[in-house]
């Protein structure tokens, strides 16, 4: 099964000159070596307004033969759990593999993962992400998963379950929890709600995390990834994390009334 893209032409250039070029223009030159990091957080919205942050956070980490992928599921389709497991992703750039091995090391692990293609066919939060991989990482295969769980012990239950698949395939994984932080509220108030989540990823808890969107009803899209992401980027030896880069969309727009929040974190 060939995933034909939902959003080019709207979230990113259709055409893949035009691509490649704004993708390279968000990258940044990075002196050192590389984090190997063993998770990311990276924005999703279109790449006028999140391409900046997420170009800074991939160029700061070494992207991996495979990599993890998981949105959250803003569409309703599909299974809480959703896998594509076998396959390719089409995208300007050309087709990205899914790799099937370690797709169905996921399922053998978590049996609450099901394989169901339904739940990607217009989910932009995983799209998206895949170009930058492709300029980064020629050849990547991916590993996506849309979630759209409710329960922190779930997504607590999913990361370990990636974790074993990746420490039973024997390869380094990253693995890339894609989310947009606060949704459309004044730039200094989604400034405050997203470092008070953005210090929770930065303590590897994602029990605090869950506790802080909803004590402090932050819009955070994908914070179910984030905890599975956490969790998995834990049991595979991660101790730290590190904020590579944050705005909003007023920074881009100009207007400051209604914002949304970008994150880039490294967790390595």
């Amino acid at each position: 099964m060939i995933r034909s893209p939902a959003v080019a032409g709207r979230f990113y250039p259709g055409d893949p000159e035009s691509l490649r070029r704004q993708i390279e223009e968000y990258l940044e030159p990075i002196g050192g070596k590389k984090l190997r990091a063993k998770g990311v957080v990276s924005p999703h919205a279109g790449y006028v307004y999140s391409g900046p942050v997420a170009g800074a956070v991939l160029s700061a980490v070494e992207i991996t033969d495979t990599v993890v992928i998981l949105g959250p599921n803003h569409t309703g389709l599909g299974a809480p759990y959703a896998i594509m497991a076998k396959g390719e992703w089409k995208t300007p750039l050309g087709n990205v593999e899914i790799d099937s091995g370690l797709a169905a090391g996921i399922v053998e692990n978590g049996p609450m993962v099901t394989e169901d293609p339904s739940a990607h066919a217009h989910e932009h939060s995983l799209e998206v992400q895949v170009p930058f991989l492709q300029v980064l990482k020629p050849g990547v295969k991916i590993v996506p998963i849309v979630v759209g769980g409710r329960t922190v012990s779930e997504f607590h239950w999913l990361g370990g379950a990636i974790a074993r698949a990746i420490q039973a395939c024997g390869k380094d994984v990253l693995v890339l929890a894609s989310s947009d932080m606060t949704h459309y509220e004044p730039h200094e108030e989604a400034r405050e709600k997203d470092s008070a989540a953005i210090d929770a990823i930065l303590k590897l808890d994602g029990d605090m995390l869950m506790r802080k969107v909803r004590g402090l009803g932050i819009s955070m899209c994908g914070y179910a990834p984030t905890i599975a992401m956490l969790t998995a980027a834990k049991d595979l030896g991660a101790r730290e994390a590190k904020l590579i880069r944050y705005m909003t969309s007023g920074e881009t727009s100009g207007d400051y009334s209604a914002v949304v929040g970008y994150a880039g974190i490294a967790v390595y």
